[in-house]
């Protein structure tokens, strides 16, 4: 119990001391965990209400972390790239919506991917400081 206490304070600090662009990667690696434990439980054989539950709060709490990256665009800053990452989560958030409505795994896989690729380039972009756009002008980009 104290342990999680802990865990609690240390993510909670972790996110108070973040900078943006690694707010955006906290944001990508909450909505991948929230996708893997919804998938998780589409791979259970049983039909429980419990686990019908953990899918749709999941798969819910997945699609808010996709609006949040989607309401946080900068048009103006991010140009063609941030038009295009608009349709990208519009795309992610119609998807889990028909995961969610069909308890079908492949489209929560499908998304899984496509977002854990667009977070390793964030990642990638976050590392090297010296690229063509800092994370603080791509902030409202991602």
């Amino acid at each position: 119990m104290l342990a999680h206490g802990y865990a609690r304070t240390y993510r909670s600090n972790a996110v108070l001391t973040a900078s943006p662009g690694q707010l955006v990667l906290l944001l990508f690696d909450g909505a991948l965990n929230a996708l893997a434990i919804a998938r998780a439980a589409m791979g259970r054989p049983e039909e429980d209400f419990r686990r019908m539950e953990v899918i749709n709060h999941q798969l819910l709490k997945a699609q808010a972390i996709v609006s949040e990256l989607q309401g946080g665009l900068n048009f103006e800053a991010g140009g063609e790239m941030a038009r295009t990452l608009d349709r990208l989560y519009s795309y992610y958030n119609n998807r889990l919506m028909e995961a969610n409505l069909r308890k079908q795994p492949a489209p929560v896989i499908e998304v899984e991917k496509m977002l854990g690729e667009l977070r390793a380039g964030w990642a990638e972009m976050l590392c090297n400081p010296n690229g063509a756009r800092t994370p603080e002008a791509v902030r409202g980009v991602a």
